[in-house]
């Protein structure tokens, strides 16, 4: 709280926080009112009252109140922040500290207004209105090192290209995606404002920069105990007064609407509005869009080609001819239940490109020699509280909080158990009596998508408990600054998030089938004692299973994810909204409409962010079982882009602006999920296709150089007769008759009577060296490749490197012109003065 000192803000925040016990917290909410594009007017004429009294009220002025205004009563000041409290009858602690903090506020040199209770719908709410005037944005401009234009930029645009006509149709108009011209930017200094563009000092700073000064002011120190909000116009105060377009009317027309998913983000507009944190998530998500068009594509070409060439698919043919397949008895799978069967019965470049896109931003959005602001790095309230020891900062040469690192080893050790224990996920085993299915449902089939359908709800019932987990043992190890604290929180829930819906597939893949062993030596999870039998694939493989268990889980989290985006806000606000309200949603102020949407949270963007780095996991980590994979989740991010936008301009409150110059920790993840990618699509192939055993037996064994006759090889047989008691089924049906005496399995093995019985075939070592040496080529060639285009795509594209270096060019020699200017004047001044000085002397003397 300004002009308190840091002790004392201690006291007053712990106050606050445990005021539970007792006469309950002091509420406060804050919001950020909604700036036009225009000048709208208000009514009444502004008297700021005494000390004790509600400041800027008077009777007059609320005979006449302007229900749709962003002013002040007198038209002119415009509304920065609303606080919003209410007055219960009780708690005059709470309305000494409401006190206080409003003469603090009035102290750090804002400007308030309040709308008494008495105007609300219900009776009991007061909206505390602020403003921040030139002196207040200007002194936090030239702390903040704000960047603002002094010079109109000279080098054109890197879009002015040829034809470029053509993506017309596919762009918003040009006010929307360029809300402003290109300057060149320097750091502000309160000093030298005639150096700087300023024709109006009541827009020169854009709206989401005012809520950042104003945030960081003053009102920072206390509002971080409170309930951080912005105030939004609802859609229906938008569509009453259109012709007046505001910003936010602008982004919910062009960018939220759905029919604009074929348009491109204005970015520009929403970094205007929205902050350039929320501005670079949705530069990321557009561009992460783009991009999977190119491998949705060829995915689409991949998975077409596999369904036309279907017919030419001679193993295939001979798993469902009946006097191939159907001739072949195959081993039973589990013991006891299982009896026997028929055969007839069953991104790289992205991240490269992306380091480009970002550093172009980071030109256009002035955050090119940016440093985490204050608002990031300043110690957390929970820190100050909680760690009551002190010491002297070396830098800051100031007493601050710490912890010692006892205490900090301990939290850390709990909290590594507790994700250890946490990251450990329980598998079913299900049996599923599938007789009844029809034989056009395999019983692995069908056990596939019975176990993947149970297994995505166990996902999303584990997600609940997850994150909580997560939340608790990041509060548990007391991160000093929220910086920290958010990526530590990153780490946890995507460490979570990792095992949860990616250990199925990974044991799918990678588990399931290698190690079963062989009719007469089957291998159990935990020794025989379990019973628990290691499951075994189709004969064709275990990458059938995969793509199911992938098409589940990832269709099943992504219509969930937007089911529950899309509705669970709409529904809180109609409630919300129609909850004590007695008169037509018009009749109420600006912000009273919009105090009852949702609040977007401090961590609202690391949920985003999360949902689509889980996706990339998906089509990244197994694409090479499902080629379809990125097309499902361009599908998903169109649809994704334009909810989080309608989410954005009509359900939740505008969020306190902050500045971030990249997507933060989610960049290392991603780089950690694409390199991981590359081994497990090398497994894949190599282990869990069939695509080598393939081309060893067309290139090493087949007789006529084809692939007819590759399931016969394939196969192993056991003779029936030495299968122990605790693995012959206890129904046989009709699969065998008295002619029948061997079973085939899965595997590369002599056959019984060799010298050599139910040991691996030299085909076996043979297979295995070619798997080996595939992921080893594999791997080299695609690092390589990686490494190479690194090098090839600059991380900074040369347009501008240019633009940096023309801005600091200019920069040096404005600022020379600037500073002789300066020095002339003041020569010229100081000339004049002693010219008069002396002239005064002289004719003091002739007197």
């Amino acid at each position: 709280m300004a002009g308190k000192a840091k002790d004392e803000t201690l006291i007053e925040l712990k106050s606050a926080t445990d005021s539970h016990i007792g006469d309950g917290p002091a509420v406060l909410t804050a919001f950020r009112i909604n700036l036009r594009s225009d000048e709208d007017s208000g009514n009444g004429v502004h008297s700021l009252s005494e000390r004790g009294t509600l400041p800027g009220h008077t009777d007059t002025e609320k005979q006449c109140p302007n229900k749709d205004t962003v002013f002040f009563r007198d038209g002119v000041r415009r509304i920065d922040f609303v606080l919003s409290y209410v007055d219960d009858k009780v708690g005059e602690k709470k309305q000494e500290r409401r006190k206080e903090f409003e003469a603090n506020l009035e102290k750090a040199g804002l400007e308030l207004e309040t709308e008494d209770k008495l105007d609300s719908k219900d009776q009991k709410t007061y909206f505390l209105k602020i403003h921040a005037p030139w002196d207040v944005l200007a002194t936090y401009a030239d702390v903040l090192k704000i960047k603002v234009p002094f010079k109109t930029s000279d080098i054109p645009h890197g879009q002015d290209i040829p034809l470029g006509w053509l993506s017309r149709p596919f762009r918003p108009p040009e006010h929307i995606m360029h809300p402003q011209p290109d300057y060149f930017t320097y750091p502000f200094d309160k000093s030298k404002t005639d150096f700087f563009l300023i024709s109006d000092k009541d827009t020169f700073f854009p709206p989401s920069t005012r809520n950042r000064i104003v945030s960081m002011s003053s009102v920072s120190s206390e509002l971080q105990n409170w309930k951080h909000v912005m105030l939004l116009l609802t859609k229906g105060s938008m569509d009453k007064n259109a012709e007046c377009e505001s910003e936010r009317y602008n982004l919910y027309k062009h960018w939220a609407r759905f029919l604009s998913f074929y348009k491109d983000q204005p970015l520009n507009l929403i970094r205007k509005y929205y902050g350039e944190k929320i501005g670079i998530y949705f530069a990321w998500l557009g561009f992460y869009t783009e991009m999977l068009f190119f491998a949705a594509v060829m995915g689409f070409i991949c998975f077409t080609y596999g369904l036309l060439s279907y017919d030419d698919n001679i193993s295939s043919k001979e798993i469902c001819d009946a006097n191939i397949g159907g001739r072949i008895v195959m081993c039973p799978l589990c013991d006891k239940k299982c009896t026997f069967w028929k055969l007839n019965s069953t991104l790289t470049l992205f991240l490269e490109f992306w380091k480009r896109r970002q550093a172009r931003l980071e030109y256009e959005w002035d955050l090119v020699d940016f440093e985490e602001e204050q608002q990031q790095l300043q110690i957390r309230p929970e820190f100050e509280i909680r760690c009551n020891k002190r010491r002297l900062n070396k830098i800051t040469q100031e007493m601050e909080p710490y912890l010692p690192i006892s205490s900090k080893c301990a939290r850390f050790c709990l909290s590594g158990a507790t994700v250890a224990f946490w990251v450990t996920e329980y598998s079913p085993q299900l049996c599923v009596d599938t007789s009844a299915l029809g034989r056009f449902i395999t019983p692995q089939l069908a056990t596939s998508v019975t176990a993947s359908c149970i297994n995505f709800v166990i996902i999303m019932i584990l997600n609940f408990f997850y994150e909580r987990v997560a939340i608790w043992i990041t509060d548990m190890e007391i991160p000093k600054t929220h910086l920290e604290y958010e990526n530590r929180l990153t780490l946890k829930m995507f460490m979570f998030q990792f095992v949860n819906y990616y250990s199925s597939c990974f044991y799918v893949a990678f588990f399931k089938g290698k190690f079963v062993g062989y009719p007469g030596d089957y291998s159990y999870m935990f020794g025989k004692w379990s019973n628990l039998r290691n499951e075994e694939c189709d004969p064709g493989g275990c990458l059938i299973e995969l793509t199911t268990q992938l098409v589940i889980v990832m269709s099943g989290k992504q219509l969930w994810g937007n089911i529950q985006e899309a509705l669970l806000p709409l529904l809180r606000n109609l409630w919300s909204s129609r909850k004590g309200r007695q008169h037509p949603e018009n009749q109420y102020s600006r912000w009273e409409q919009d105090h009852v949407l949702q609040n977007f949270s401090q961590l609202g963007l690391f949920y985003e962010y999360l949902e689509m780095v889980i996706q990339f996991g998906f089509i990244t980590l197994f694409v090479a079982s499902f080629p379809l994979a990125p097309l499902l989740a361009l599908f998903n991010n169109i649809l994704e882009i334009r909810v989080d936008a309608w989410k954005f301009t009509t359900q939740f409150r505008r969020p306190v602006a902050s500045k971030a110059r990249n997507i933060g920790a989610w960049q290392e993840i991603l780089n950690a999920v694409a390199i991981l990618s590359v081994v497990t699509n090398a497994f894949i192939m190599a282990f869990t296709s069939d695509m080598i055993p393939r081309m060893v037996y067309l290139y090493a064994y087949s007789q006529d150089a084809s692939m007819s006759g590759y399931i016969n090889n394939s196969l192993s047989v056991y003779n029936i007769s030495q299968i122990p008691d605790p693995n012959i089924p206890e129904k046989t049906e009709n699969w065998i008759d008295n002619s029948t005496t061997t079973c085939s399995y899965r595997d590369y093995r002599y056959p019984p009577g060799h010298l050599k019985e139910y040991t691996h075939t030299m085909q076996f070592w043979h297979i295995l060296a070619a798997k080996m040496a595939f992921i080893i080529i594999m791997e080299h060639v695609v690092f390589v490749v990686k490494f190479f285009v690194a090098w090839l795509i600059p991380d900074v594209p040369s347009d501008v490197k240019a633009r940096v270096k023309r801005e600091r060019y200019l920069i040096q020699e404005y600022l020379h012109n600037y500073e002789v200017e300066r020095l002339k004047l003041q020569l010229k001044a100081s000339e004049k003065q002693s010219n008069a000085a002396y002239h005064c002397v002289l004719n003091y003397c002739l007197r």
